[in-house]
């Protein structure tokens, strides 16, 4: 399978076919099927091919700004990437990927404004490690996270602004949430996600994100960013009951996966830097299996 991290292989070559295009979106979506099943197995037969498309571009762009060791390279293929999805409003896209992306974007006339801001956040990425205040990494998840709502919401012919709103919260937790689980590893990235602003007012100091264990202050610190995570997936949850049944049943699924992750990191008592507070892919599967049918039997 060709490699994505080259987006601009070879400009000259002929454009695949669309069957040669979908057929390499639905494998590189499988092949990545440990952080894809919860969000797929739920969707409709005939908008999976659609989901595989949009899935092949967001976590290729992901992988062009996490997965590349210089950020000036980095910088440099998000913006060839960056081309090709302007092809697919502007002209024949040459590229694998972006020929099937092209019938999604045409299908369900989605805008430019979600696949571009996720580029934002991933050349955000490049060249900032820290962030000052709970506003300024709300901003980031605005663009790095909610994006992928609002391409859902059109794949469901459910977008507009209120619905979008509700599905920044749901986004935005599942951010955050995966950030808590991974600070000691971003650290070691050279990356910081806790607000500075709270990082002073409690005492926690950067030696502390390099020790083997949580420090008090830290787990006071990830306490309070678990319970924010927390409020915003109530806060998004109404979303549930105004969007298409299929979508209903994968948001709580979402959900419950995402309060999964934040209990965990409870159960460990917030200490984020061991590995207590990952959750087992089997335990996961559990726990938002037996959540959602209990959500769901109770509606």
């Amino acid at each position: 399978m060709p490699s994505p991290a080259s987006p601009l292989e070879n400009p000259n070559a002929a454009p695949p076919s669309l069957a040669e295009s979908q057929a390499y979106c639905r494998r590189y979506a499988r092949a990545r099927r440990e952080n894809f099943v919860v969000a797929s197995c739920c969707l409709p037969r005939d908008l999976r091919q659609d989901f595989y498309n949009l899935y092949t571009y967001c976590r290729t762009a992901d992988d062009l700004a996490d997965e590349i060791a210089s950020p000036a390279e980095s910088l440099y293929l998000l913006d060839l990437w960056q081309q090709q999805l302007e092809s697919c409003y502007d002209d024949q896209p040459p590229h694998i990927a972006f020929v099937a992306l092209q019938s999604t974007i045409e299908r369900f006339s989605i805008p430019r404004e979600p696949f571009l801001d996720l580029l934002t956040a991933f050349r955000r990425d490049q060249d900032q490690s820290r962030y000052a205040t709970q506003e300024e990494l709300a901003d980031y998840c605005r663009y790095s996270a909610n994006p992928v709502g609002h391409l859902i919401l059109h794949l469901a012919d459910a977008f507009d602004s209120s619905r979008a709103s509700l599905s920044d919260s749901i986004c935005t937790g599942l951010q955050l949430a995966n950030h808590w689980q991974d600070v000691g590893e971003d650290f070691r990235r050279g990356r910081i996600y806790l607000p500075q602003d709270r990082c002073e007012a409690l005492g926690v100091t950067e030696a502390m994100l390099a020790a083997p264990t949580a420090s008090t202050e830290l787990k006071a610190l990830v306490s309070e960013q678990v319970e924010i995570a927390s409020r915003l997936f109530e806060d998004g949850r109404p979303l549930l009951e105004h969007v298409p049944r299929w979508l209903r049943l994968d948001l709580e699924l979402i959900l419950a996966g995402g309060e999964a992750a934040l209990q965990a990191i409870r159960d460990a008592d917030f200490d984020i830097l061991g590995n207590r507070c990952k959750v087992p892919l089997k335990t996961r599967f559990a726990w938002v299996a037996r959540t959602a049918w209990l959500q769901w039997s109770a509606r």
